[in-house]
């Protein structure tokens, strides 16, 4: 009877696990690039701006 190859079936696992990693990379990369997708980057209404003056902006205890 033939022994397993296990150092085989490791490399196929690791190739694998490469492929998929770099697939994720790409689709994100993807979805950095197109606005309008309804992604969390649209809601840029939760996150206070900075005033011009450069001075940060009040916390919502100071505006009440």
């Amino acid at each position: 009877m033939a022994t397993p190859n296990y150092g085989y079936e490791k490399r196929q696992r690791e190739l694998a696990k490469k492929q998929k990693k770099e697939e994720k990379l790409k689709a994100k990369a993807a979805r950095k690039h197109e606005p309008g997708e309804g992604g969390p980057e649209d809601h840029q209404d939760d996150v206070p701006e900075a005033s011009p003056e450069g001075t940060p902006p009040a916390s919502a205890s100071e505006r009440s």
